[in-house]
């Protein structure tokens, strides 16, 4: 056809990955609906979602300079995916983003590099598991491959329609190949979540996205066991109504953390020291040093602290499973669970902001100690517990008391929220009538959108990244990081937020410290946003935090 594109140049790998975030947000729903293993907590549709969205956030970001290549736009979608990679399936995904990159040329994709890439992921995704599953997304993305090097056409077209049709027959054979898909009626939920990526790009390089049946699952009230012929076309996008309750093992938490400083024979060690603490180990590189590590364990503490001899863990995330449940499905709802969220707060104006939002408050006048927040969450009466840590804990000590507070029947979900301007953008799209991981998504999404910052001054002399820095000092900082070092507070502060908008920004948030001094910055900003930066909605809230005498954030 006239309007079949020949070869992927940067524009259309961006179009793709857009298209992909579309479709997965599409049938996210109906991902989740299926998705029984390694755990069923249906997530995995959210979790492509997630991962996906944080791939095109880099891309962008990416395309924002200078007109970049393909791969360069290729690396970023790959480096953003790991990086921002939530489940098992959204660590598989980051390598299938990575295989493209690893194939791709500084000026294009044709059908050869296509096949080449589809290639270059298989092998990345299989060395990156410890076991290697049959009947999940690494036999729907074989099947891909495969069909893919066995077109006798090398057009861009007929290689990517080969890929899609040959990853969705692999699709429909996954129940007869892991017991657990057959025994719930349903397809692998990753492989799905495979050929929706697949379908949208042949959507870009054709102008036609194929259409596949949809997956749902017919059940009755109290069968547990459906059979594998309860897979069906649906007749709309939404799922059958449906209780997941889910059979976890030993394997009582997902873990999941970056890794850097690593290399390739330490990733290697650090999967065989995994899979003797758990299962699902999936630990993948981006290819520039940085590496995303998932594991299903009893222990998180253990699956840290291995990672410690691999390079050096950040970014940690643990998610709590439900105890002793098996798989079943019903069509009548249950009891609505109780969902309460639980912030860790400096100063009496931002106690009372959090509060007034609908968050349980947990005062720190600085850290807080993991007794203190121990203490917070056996203390709340709810069912589901969310936990805003804003950057109040040291990260070792919240995984100490998430196990603590599960081994006590008390799970708490811990969203990674690392100050408290990400806590109030995280508690902003916070729903209690969502299902918790849905929920869970959007808070940590928003939080992961909201980059954030903070003016203070010198206590000390120190080297940072802006130069020496002398006690008195202003001081700008973005993260953790030193940026702007400058005597006056005003011009910190202005310097401190242009560096902040330079990507971009709609939403500017300032939380203000206790003195009179933070109230005059405050407004000074407020003259430098309108001047500087036109458009830009500007948030002013009291904070009275006592180390911060700033804290900004930008969504």
């Amino acid at each position: 056809m006239a309007d079949e594109l020949t070869t992927l140049d940067a524009h259309a790998l961006l179009r793709w990955a857009a298209a992909c975030v579309s479709g997965l947000e599409r049938r996210r729903d109906e991902i989740n609906v299926l998705n029984v293993f390694p755990i069923a907590d249906s997530d995995t549709g959210t979790n492509l979602h997630f991962t996906m969205a944080a791939a095109l956030r880099a891309a962008e970001q990416a395309n924002g300079g200078a007109e970049p290549t393909v791969q360069d736009l290729a690396t970023a979608l790959a480096r953003g995916a790991v990086a921002g990679a939530r489940g098992n399936s959204g660590v598989i995904l980051s390598q299938v983003l990575r295989g493209v990159a690893e194939a791709s040329s500084e000026r294009s994709i044709d059908g050869n590099v296509l096949k080449d890439a589809l290639e270059a992921a298989l092998d990345l995704v299989s060395k990156s598991l410890f076991n290697v599953v049959e009947g999940t997304v690494v036999t729907v993305l074989r099947g891909a491959a495969q069909a893919a090097r066995a077109s006798d056409e090398c057009a861009l077209a007929d290689v990517t329609r080969a890929a899609a049709d040959g990853a969705a027959s692999a699709l429909e054979q996954t129940p007869g190949q892991l017991s657990v898909l057959s025994q719930a009626g349903v397809v692998d939920a990753g492989g799905l979540g495979l050929v929706v990526i697949l379908d949208a790009l042949v959507g870009v390089v054709t102008g036609d996205e194929p259409q596949r049946p949809r997956f749902t699952v017919r059940a009755t009230v109290g069968d547990t066991t459906p059979s594998a012929s309860a897979i069906a076309p649906a007749t709309d996008a939404r799922p059958v109504e449906h209780i997941h309750e889910y059979a976890t093992g030993d394997a009582e938490y997902e873990v999941m953390y970056l890794l850097d400083g690593s290399s390739d024979p330490a990733a290697d060690a650090l999967r065989e020291k995994l899979s003797d603490l758990g299962d699902s180990v999936v630990v993948v590189g981006d290819g520039s040093g940085v590496w995303s590590v998932h594991v299903h364990s009893a222990d998180p503490g253990a699956a840290i602290e291995v990672g410690l001899a691999a390079g050096k863990p950040r970014d940690i995330r643990i998610t709590a499973f439900a105890p002793d449940q098996q798989v079943s499905f019903a069509a009548t709802p249950t009891r609505p669970l109780v969902r309460m969220v639980l912030a860790l707060v400096t100063g009496g104006d931002a106690a009372e902001l959090f509060e007034s939002e609908g968050a349980t408050v947990l005062r720190t006048g600085g850290m807080a100690s993991p007794q203190e927040l121990l203490d917070a969450i056996l203390a709340l009466r709810a069912d589901e517990v969310f936990v805003l840590p804003n950057g109040l804990i040291k990260a070792e000590e919240l995984v100490a008391v998430s196990t603590q507070a599960r081994q006590l029947g008390h799970p708490a979900v811990l969203l990674p929220t690392s100050s408290m301007v990400q806590g109030l953008a995280a508690l902003a799209v916070h729903d209690p009538s969502r299902v918790a991981s849905d929920d869970s998504y959007a808070m940590a999404a928003a939080a992961a959108a909201t980059r954030w910052g903070s003016v203070r001054r010198a206590d000390t002399r120190a080297l940072t990244m802006a130069g020496v820095c002398e006690p008195g000092d202003c001081l700008g900082l973005v993260g953790h990081e030193v940026l702007v070092i400058n005597e006056d507070l005003a011009v910190a502060t202005a310097q401190l937020a242009d560096l902040m908008l330079a990507a971009g920004g709609e939403l500017v948030t300032v939380l203000a410290g206790q003195d009179g001094a933070r109230t005059y910055l405050a407004d000074s900003l407020e003259k430098h946003i309108k001047k500087v930066h036109p458009g830009i909605d500007l948030m002013v809230y009291p904070g009275g935090q006592d180390d911060d005498i700033l804290q900004i954030g930008v969504e």
